[in-house]
């Protein structure tokens, strides 16, 4: 009898085992790779699968949605030759799970290494004060070359963002200076012209109290 029950219990774990190796559910705005026998099979969408257990394996699944990834601060030289740090935020997403799994290994970290060497080149081409004022062609520039280079990979660039632009300590220093010359600069004029126009008022005033005293 006991060895009908131990028969019984093999047999349900066994069913059971292949049953969860067989049956997969993939979570809405993921996707997942299914290889059979080591080669690739299809892609699994949203919803309930089936697979043959021991011959399909189902590889990590793949988030479909935007994501937002912030890179180090990378010093990058300037056409002047100003060393200048930079945060960039890149906004991707997977459009092709296949070019995304078999195309690149790793390709969070190619978009980091591909953001690292276009952001060298772009900026290496102007001087400090071109990037300051030129964040948003920038951005776009980064955004086109990325977009190209990364569309073999399965990922689409929405959109990059420099978060920082932080020059020199010392160029940081003299631009400090310069903003509180200007502003001390404004100030005086403004002062000098109050007092010029309390002048033209306290004269306009004695005029006219002159010509009323003239009258009477």
């Amino acid at each position: 009898m006991w060895y009908s029950y131990v028969t019984v219990s093999l047999i349900v774990l066994i069913f059971g085992v292949i049953l969860a190796r067989a049956i997969r559910i993939v979570p809405q705005a993921n996707a997942g790779i299914v290889e059979r026998l080591g080669r690739f099979n299809r892609v699994l969408g949203a919803g309930l699968a089936i697979l043959i257990p021991f011959i399909d394996r189902l590889r990590p699944l793949i988030d479909m949605r935007e994501r937002v990834v912030s890179f180090p601060p990378q010093p990058v030289i300037t056409e002047d030759n100003l060393v200048v740090s930079i945060d960039t935020v890149i906004y991707f997403q997977v459009t092709d799970p296949k070019s995304a799994t078999y195309e690149i290994e790793n390709f969070i970290q190619g978009i980091e290494q591909l953001t690292v060497t276009t952001l060298r080149n772009v900026v290496g081409g102007l001087d400090l004060e071109a990037v300051l004022t030129s964040r948003d062609s920038i951005n776009a520039a980064l955004r086109g070359v990325l977009d190209d280079a990364t569309g073999k990979w399965g990922v689409r660039v929405n959109r990059v963002e420099l978060k920082a632009i932080d020059p020199p300590a010392s160029v940081q220093e003299s631009m400090e200076k310069q903003m509180r010359a200007e502003r001390d600069k404004r100030a005086t004029i403004l002062t000098a012209e109050g007092e010029k126009q309390s002048q033209i008022l306290t004269a306009e005033g004695a005029r006219q109290a002159e010509i009323l005293r003239a009258e009477g």
